[in-house]
């Protein structure tokens, strides 16, 4: 599958380069490097690239602002790598649109999997896409995946890029319930290595932005204590 992808890897640590590079090649990955925020983010202007691994601690521009500016045109698949191991980080890259995270110190080999993992979610089949794609309404609640857009009672709703892609997962089998689990798995697209409690996180911050009278009438987000989340509607 590697063949035809471009990785960019963003880190001031030349060893970092060096290990990476070493097993991209192993895999047959094309990829180029960047030392800092924005030697990245003049790369992406000028090249086409299928993943991003992003350092967080660097000079200058952090990771996170490389990541709040690469999201705001475009939804190149974004991989952290983070010295930092507390929950509070890891949850700020993920809201901020990364779609995974590593901490370091790390195996070059983990990294790779990682990759796999997060190329095979955005490479996914064509029947996935369209379903993906299908715009849905619910009351004055409209969701528009291909935009990545939430509106409410026809006002724009700032969402990030997973909250758009939970909240149209819930809303696309209304009255099923999704485990924590599966939910990590079908948005982040692969068995997350991370803590479950980053699903309460996002539906928290969901609920809050789509708060109005019209939620928990014409339609809801529920909790199934014990268990999950689901969408309801016409309840």
């Amino acid at each position: 599958m590697s063949k035809n992808y471009r990785i960019l890897i963003c880190d001031d640590d030349p060893i970092v380069h060096q290990s990476l590079s070493l097993y991209l090649d192993n895999e047959d990955f094309l990829h180029d490097s960047a030392s800092d925020g924005r030697q990245a983010l003049e790369m992406i202007r000028k090249e086409r690239y299928d993943l991003m691994l992003l350092d967080q601690m660097m000079p200058g521009m952090t990771g996170m602002e490389v990541c709040q500016a690469v999201r705001r045109d475009s939804q190149l698949p974004i991989i952290m790598l983070t010295a930092r191991g507390e929950e509070i980080d890891r949850i700020l890259g993920l809201e901020m649109g990364a779609d995974d995270y590593i901490v370091k110190p790390f195996s070059p080999r983990e990294v790779v999997s990682r990759i796999k993992a997060v190329l095979r979610r955005t490479g996914a089949n064509t029947a996935a896409q369209d379903e993906a794609l299908t715009t849905l309404t619910y009351g004055s609640l409209e969701i528009q995946p291909e935009r990545y857009s939430v509106r409410l009672g026809g006002q724009s709703i700032a969402c990030t890029p997973r909250e758009v892609e939970l909240l149209h997962l819930l809303c696309s089998h209304p009255g099923r319930v999704f485990d924590r689990e599966q939910i990590l798995s079908r948005i982040w697209g692969y068995d997350f290595f991370g803590d479950t409690r980053t699903v309460d996180t996002h539906i928290k911050r969901l609920r809050q932005k789509l708060a109005c009278e019209e939620m928990g009438k014409a339609w809801d987000i529920v909790t199934v204590y014990g268990v999950g989340y689901k969408f309801e509607a016409g309840v």
